[in-house]
């Protein structure tokens, strides 16, 4: 009787002790899952780097090919940005000609200039008087003594406003408000020039962006054929792994890691090159700029180009592997 009652009583006991245990092995099967998997991916990510440099030749050139594809296009983007500073930073900057009535009194006229000087669209106001209009006219076209000849002076007093931005939209909203204002007689605005540098700048961005389009898809038939030819020298060793039941996840890691590999290694040497190329023709910019009495200076690759160009080749180095893997890896199978 005692017997059995103690049997009852230990019956629930081993089976809490039995649900215990399985969540126990549950959650250490999961945790050794896991660690095995990052320890997997580890020992893939150092793999890759001693095998990148067990052979430096065949790796370095290809390295080296993935970088001058991605010189290319940097080297242009950032010669476009540099292009875009140096011109807002340039003393031609497009000027408003604003000719005055010529009854307009000159206090009225300095008021007015006073006025355009605190608007926050203009950068300055240089007043001309008729006086200095007439004397500059007679030195350019060399017509003093006929002009001297006449009577009275013909030409208006002008103020030269120099805008705040080289905006085609906002120098034509500045443009109207001045031909709208009391004592002008007439405004010029020469706007060839500004949409010229803005079909400029425009044009050099899209084959900016054409040329790293097509480099981009030569990096990728680069890395391609690179993790092709290490898929096919490690065929046997793939046929193997599968033979005792790897998954083609597990197969194809190396390979992705090896991708990854080259293409980092590319987008640093790129780098490299990119700032190379500045510091080469960093003098001659800045002898140029000084000739024109300018402190322009050539801006070099920083860390945002570093880790654009890094990841960027890193990434595209990951899609080349995958792009080989996902077809030659799922056609090795062991027979």
């Amino acid at each position: 009787m005692n017997q059995r009652t103690s049997t009852r009583r230990a019956q629930p006991q081993a089976a809490e002790r039995q649900r215990s245990v399985g969540a126990v092995a549950a959650r250490t099967g999961v945790g050794d899952r896991l660690g095995s998997w990052l320890g997997h991916h580890r020992e893939m990510w150092r793999e890759s780097w001693v095998r990148f440099f067990a052979s430096p030749m065949s790796s370095g050139m290809t390295a080296l090919v993935i970088a001058i594809a991605l010189a290319l296009p940097a080297a242009l983007q950032l010669g476009l940005t540099n292009f875009q500073r140096a011109v807002a930073g340039w003393d031609g900057q497009p000027q408003i000609s604003v000719f005055l009535h010529k009854r307009a009194k000159v206090s009225a006229v300095m008021s007015f200039a006073d006025d355009l000087r605190a608007d926050p669209l203009v950068a300055g106001v240089t007043y001309i008087s008729p006086e200095q209009a007439l004397a500059e006219f007679q030195q350019a076209s060399g017509l003093g003594d006929a002009l001297a000849g006449m009577g009275s002076n013909p030409l208006p007093a002008v103020l030269l406003v120099q805008p705040g931005s080289a905006d085609s939209v906002a120098l034509e909203t500045l443009a109207e408000r001045l031909r709208e204002a009391a004592l002008t007689d007439s405004v010029v605005l020469d706007m060839a020039w500004v949409q010229r540098l803005a079909q400029l700048t425009a044009l050099g961005q899209r084959m900016s962006l054409g040329l790293a389009f097509l480099l981009a898809l030569g990096v990728l038939l680069v890395v391609v054929n690179s993790i092709r030819l290490h898929i096919e020298s490690r065929r046997e060793e793939i046929l193997v792994v599968k033979l005792v039941g790897a998954t083609d996840a597990f197969v194809r890691r190396p390979f992705l890691y090896t991708g990854l590999v080259y293409g980092l290694v590319g987008g640093l040497i790129a780098w490299l090159l990119v700032s190379l190329g500045v510091w080469l023709l960093a003098g001659p910019v800045s002898g140029l700029a000084n000739l024109y009495g300018s402190g322009f200076r050539l801006d070099g690759p920083g860390v945002t180009y570093l880790v654009a160009l890094a990841g960027g080749a890193a990434l595209l180095g990951l899609t080349g592997a995958w792009l080989a893997v996902a077809r030659h890896i799922s056609a090795i199978q062991p027979r």
